[in-house]
């Protein structure tokens, strides 16, 4: 498959990863854009990104959600990709998600996490994304194990979605939302490794607590009523 810059654009939401940043954009796939979304970052986060040839995105509003939804509107790109900026997903992963989506087989790919080596995921994240995933297949009858970032979708339908959230339940309202519009989505095992610095979500028993409640809170919403691109979830 012939790439195009574009044709795909990464959205990576950043808050202090300079460390992590040369790592992760030398792995975007050639003739894909990276598009890093500074939420506020203190450590030259974005100066480190605009030497690398990435695109600066600046979302003042702190929130994973915020960084995330200012990245795919600024994406100009047919299909959009999501990664951590923290070195813990290596987004070559993301080239046959987008090949998926491309050949219509799946309207949204996800990445379900296989931590590799000690450290990788933290007990306590781990348990969370499980009561959740559980509460996500009562909810929509999906059969997904992981609200994992690394995922890959086309941009209009993305925002056609009327995603609200954005603090950490903003990867599981693009889910549920999808889901409820009849999206086709797959999931598929990715390798995920230990993060280079400190996580600002899930690194600590509140901040798994935070993001819990706030996709439990997504998950209490109404069935939304957004048209459908797809055949059905699978």
């Amino acid at each position: 498959m012939t790439t195009t810059p574009s044709d795909v654009d990464v959205v990576l939401p950043c808050l202090n990863e300079a460390e992590a940043l040369p790592w992760v954009l030398e792995r975007i796939p050639p003739g894909w854009r990276a598009i890093v979304v500074d939420n506020g970052s203190t450590d030259g986060s974005a100066q480190v990104a605009h030497a690398l040839g990435a695109r600066v995105v600046h979302e003042p509003r702190r929130g994973f959600g915020a960084a995330c939804h200012a990245g795919l509107r600024a994406a100009t790109a047919d299909v959009v990709c999501f990664c951590d900026c923290d070195a813990s997903l290596d987004p070559r992963l993301l080239v046959p998600f987008v090949r998926e989506v491309r050949d219509g087989d799946a309207d949204l790919v996800l990445g379900r996490r296989r931590p590799q080596g000690r450290g990788a995921w933290p007990a306590h994240a781990r348990a969370g994304n499980l009561a959740l995933a559980r509460m996500l297949r009562r909810r929509t009858g999906l059969r997904l194990h992981d609200l994992g970032p690394l995922r890959a979708a086309r941009r209009e339908p993305l925002l056609a979605l009327g995603l609200t959230d954005r603090r950490s339940g903003y990867p599981l309202q693009m889910v549920v939302r999808a889901a409820d519009a009849g999206w086709r989505i797959a999931e598929h095992d990715v390798p995920y490794l230990p993060r280079t610095g400190a996580s600002k979500v899930t690194g600590t028993w509140l901040g798994t607590w935070q993001a819990v409640r706030d996709m439990s809170r997504v998950l209490g919403e109404a069935p939304a009523g957004t048209p459908a691109v797809g055949r059905g979830a699978r």
